[in-house]
C-alpha cells in the first residue's frame, strides 16, 4: 500500500505549514519524516512509515533515520511501519530487537478498514449493506446529485458542515485555517478532492478524500442537518469510490477504526457506519519510538508516567467519600 502521509505531496503540504520536512531513500526504502516538538524536545516524526521493501531495506531506512536524527538534534524518531518488508504480527519482536519500543499513544489509527477496487465495480456494490446500494441506486430521484471539485475555494462547503455536525456532536474539527491549506496545497495538484452532493443545486453533504498512486484516502465528511433524512452522505461516499475506480486507484482506505470489541469506544458509530460498505480490516503496528538521545527520552518518558500516575490517582481520589478524601491531603 502506498500510504498518502509518505508521498510528495503530503510533504508538500507540511511545507507549506511551515514545517521542515525530511525525504530520503535508497535502494528498496523511502521515508518522509518531519521535524515535531514535543517535551522532550525535537523528534523526527515518519508518518504511517518507513516503506521499505525487505527487512534489509527497513534496517537501511531506519539507519538514515537515526543519522538525520543525530544530525538535526533530535532525541528521538518516532515511525509506523505500515509497509516495511516484514509481517505485521513478527512487528513487536523486529522492532523490539532494534532498540524501539511502543509510543506512549499511536499518532495514527493502528486499525483501518480498506474497500477493494481492483475488480468490478458491481462486486463491490454488492459487498454492501442493500440499504447502501439502494440508496446509491435511487437517491437521484429525490433530487440528489453529485459532483466533484478541486477548486479550493469550494472546501468552504465542507466547513461550514464540519461546523454544523461539531456543534451537534460535541467535537472539535481540525481548523478551518488547516483544512483551507490542505485544500490549497492539495486540491490543484489533483492530491485532494473535494466530493459535494447537492439537492436541487445547494450543497447538502462534502467530502475530501486524498489520493495516492494506489489508494484513495476518506478523510473528512459532514453534512446539512436540516437534510439528514436523505442520508445523502452514503451514496456521497459510493460516488467516491466510484469514481476512484474509474481514475485505476486499486483500493479506498476508510479510515481508522474501533476494535470489535471495545463496543464501547469512541469511534464505534462510525465504525459501523464504515464497515456497512463492505470491505476487510486491516491491522498496522502502532506508533514506535527509537531513542538517541537515551538519556534525555528516558527522562521524558519518566516525567510522562509520573504525570499520568498523578493523573490517575486525582481520578481515584475524587471517587472516594470526602472523609477519605481530606485524609489523603493531610
Amino acid at each position: 500500500m502506498d500510504h498518502f502521509l509518505q508521498s510528495p505531496p503530503w510533504g508538500a503540504l507540511q511545507r507549506d505549514l511551515g514545517r521542515t520536512v525530511h525525504e530520503r531513500s535508497g535502494p528498496g526504502w523511502r521515508f518522509l519524516a518531519v521535524e515535531e516538538s514535543n517535551p522532550a524536545g525535537t523528534l523526527l516524526y515518519a508518518p504511517y512509515g518507513p516503506i521499505a521493501t525487505s527487512l534489509v531495506a527497513f534496517d537501511a531506512a531506519l539507519a538514515a533515520l537515526t543519522d538525520l536524527a543525530r544530525r538535526c538534534g533530535a532525541v528521538f524518531v518516532r515511525i509506523e511501519p505500515v509497509d516495511a518488508g516484514f509481517p505485521v504480527d513478527d512487528a513487536p519482536r523486529v522492532l523490539r530487537a532494534r532498540g524501539l519500543r511502543p509510543a506512549p499513544a499511536n499518532q495514527q489509527p493502528e486499525l483501518t478498514w480498506l474497500v477493494d477496487l481492483d475488480r468490478d465495480f458491481k462486486a463491490v456494490l454488492a459487498d454492501m449493506k442493500p440499504v447502501n446500494r439502494n440508496l446509491y441506486r435511487n437517491i437521484h430521484k429525490k433530487g440528489v446529485t453529485f459532483r466533484s471539485s478541486q477548486d479550493p475555494a469550494e472546501i468552504a462547503v465542507l466547513l461550514t458542515f464540519l461546523h454544523l455536525t461539531a456543534a451537534r456532536n460535541g467535537f472539535t474539527p481540525q481548523s478551518d485555517g488547516y483544512l483551507t491549506q490542505v485544500a490549497r496545497s492539495l486540491m490543484p495538484a489533483g492530491a485532494a478532492t473535494l466530493f459535494i452532493a447537492e439537492l436541487d443545486g445547494a450543497p447538502i453533504a462534502a467530502a475530501l478524500a486524498y489520493d495516492s498512486a494506489d489508494t484513495r484516502t476518506y478523510a473528512h465528511a459532514a453534512l446539512d442537518d436540516a437534510h439528514r433524512k436523505l442520508s445523502a452522505g452514503i451514496p456521497l461516499l459510493v460516488t467516491l469510490m466510484a469514481d476512484a475506480r474509474d481514475k485505476g486507484l486499486t483500493q479506498v482506505d476508510l479510515w481508522g477504526i474501533a476494535p470489535a470489541d471495545q463496543p464501547d469506544h469512541t469511534w464505534a458509530g462510525f465504525t459501523a457506519f464504515k464497515k456497512s460498505f463492505g470491505g476487510r480490516e486491516v491491522g498496522y503496528p502502532g506508533t514506535w519510538d527509537l531513542p538517541v538521545r537515551k538519556l534525555r527520552y528516558r527522562g521524558y518518558r519518566a516525567a510522562r508516567t509520573g504525570a499520568q500516575s498523578a493523573r490517575r490517582g486525582i481520578r481515584v481520589a475524587r471517587t472516594l467519600p470526602a472523609r477519605l478524601r481530606g485524609a489523603l491531603r493531610r
